[in-house]
């Protein structure tokens, strides 16, 4: 089954200094149908402007995962975490088990920053907490699905819950078949451009839900960026 979600159709938040589009229930937004996706609980594509500071604030038990899309990432926390700036193309994962305080911020105070940020549920509870993270270039994404965060780690960020993040940049006519584990589900997001998706095609800011299917097979029909989460489901 893949379920698709058009742009127009994801929640949108603006503040003075953010704008957010949040896939599930977050905050003031509410939708007993949008409560998450297998172990993932959040998705939201976020930009900030110059300079910006969303506060310091508490989590626990989530495993909170940073993919930066556009712009320099800082990050603050009150355990020890260096604070960056991560450049576009890298990824964080902060684990919020026991609890901690985090704060995420734009790095540049010229440029505006964009970073999708995810919640997965941990194996388990009451966790160390702690950050891991890395760079990779475009050029690692390019006409593949790299596998930047996974629980297994290795040359990924290792995440403790049963979750996988793919990033990818694809040129026009780029096609990918990626065999989904059984018990998995992929949810796919086009950050920029138009792919089909099995037998549904997909345009900047679509979302998919894909699951009960053996292979996600994906074509860029125009030059296209594109972010997998692959969760237990």
């Amino acid at each position: 089954m893949i379920e698709v979600r058009r742009d127009a159709e994801i929640y949108r938040m603006d503040g003075d200094w953010f704008s957010a589009r949040w896939h599930f229930s977050f905050d003031q937004y509410r939708d007993p149908a949008q409560m998450g996706f297998g172990n993932m609980r959040v998705f939201n594509d976020d930009r900030l402007i110059p300079g910006a500071i969303w506060p310091m604030h508490p989590h626990r038990d989530i495993e909170g995962l940073t993919y930066v899309v556009e712009g320099l990432f800082r990050h603050e926390d009150n355990v020890g975490g260096d604070p960056g700036p991560l450049p576009a193309g890298s990824v964080q994962r902060m684990t919020l088990g026991s609890g901690a305080f985090h704060s995420e911020q734009n790095g540049s105070t010229t440029e505006p920053m964009r970073f999708i940020q995810i919640w997965i549920m941990p194996d388990e509870r009451d966790l160390a907490p702690g950050v891991e993270q890395k760079v990779f270039t475009k050029e690692d994404r390019t006409n593949t699905l790299l596998r930047a965060i996974s629980p297994e780690g290795g040359d990924a960020v290792m995440v403790h819950g049963q979750a996988s993040v793919f990033v990818s940049s694809l040129s026009a006519g780029t096609a990918l078949t990626h065999p989904i584990p059984d018990g998995f589900g992929e949810y796919v997001y086009v950050i920029e451009g138009e792919l089909d998706l099995n037998d549904e095609h997909l345009s900047t800011g679509d979302s998919a839900k894909v699951s009960g299917v053996a292979d996600l097979a994906l074509t860029a029909t125009a030059p296209t960026e594109l972010i997998t989460v692959e969760v237990r489901l």
